[in-house]
């Protein structure tokens, strides 16, 4: 079993990283492989609503060498964690418009696999982007996964958020509930338990 972190901050090794890490340690202790995806800094462009994906590309029609290739690693993977850093009080614009490529491109690489958001910030603001990146799997048929607070933590650095040490333990409780919960889902799949089924797609708009 696997399990993809996505790392939507431009630092490299910041706070984000650091406490996606401490996540892949606790999953790598429970028998999990795991993969840190970096965003990195270069451009990323935003979900235009072209619908070209839609038309049996089954990815997105933009080549930027990112999103096709997180799909990609998302059709193997069995579990995700979505990391980002906190401006203004919401997510980083970079791993909101990658989302939404990922998501409306490779839906199916998504649905029914258990997914885990995580913020950190300096101060504040880390509800509220939780919040947001959460709303991803809970639009996708894809369990949510908590820990024993908030999945949040705090530092300007990488060197600060090692500090924070409620804030690793949650990280630490994170990777050991998504363990367990790939475990139970990996035993119901070898006893016969499926995927529930999926009515076809229903669109109401009340707009005359």
């Amino acid at each position: 079993m696997k399990v993809l972190l996505l790392n939507g901050s431009s630092n490299k090794n910041g706070c984000t990283f650091t406490a996606l890490s401490e996540v892949a340690k606790a999953l790598n202790n429970e028998g999990i492989e795991t993969e840190i995806f970096q965003l990195g800094n270069c451009e990323i462009r935003d979900c235009c609503g072209c619908g070209a994906c839609k038309k049996g590309l089954g990815k997105c029609v933009f080549e930027d060498g990112l999103v096709n290739e997180f799909i990609e690693k998302a059709k193997s993977s069995d579990g995700f964690v979505f990391g980002t850093p906190v401006y203004y009080a919401h997510p980083s614009g970079r791993i909101l418009s990658f989302l939404d490529r990922a998501f409306y491109a490779g839906k199916s690489a998504f649905e029914f696999k258990p997914g885990a958001a995580i913020a950190s910030a300096r101060r504040s603001g880390t509800t509220a982007s939780f919040d947001v990146l959460n709303k991803y799997f809970t639009i996708n048929n894809m369990p949510v996964i908590s820990s024993g607070y908030w999945n949040n933590i705090h530092g300007h650095v990488a060197e600060d958020a090692l500090k924070d040490l409620e804030g690793l333990q949650v990280m630490r409780t994170l990777g050991r509930n998504m363990a367990w919960i790939l475990k139970c889902v990996e035993h119901g799949r070898q006893n016969g338990i499926t995927r529930p089924e999926k009515e076809e797609q229903i669109y109401t708009s009340f707009i005359k």
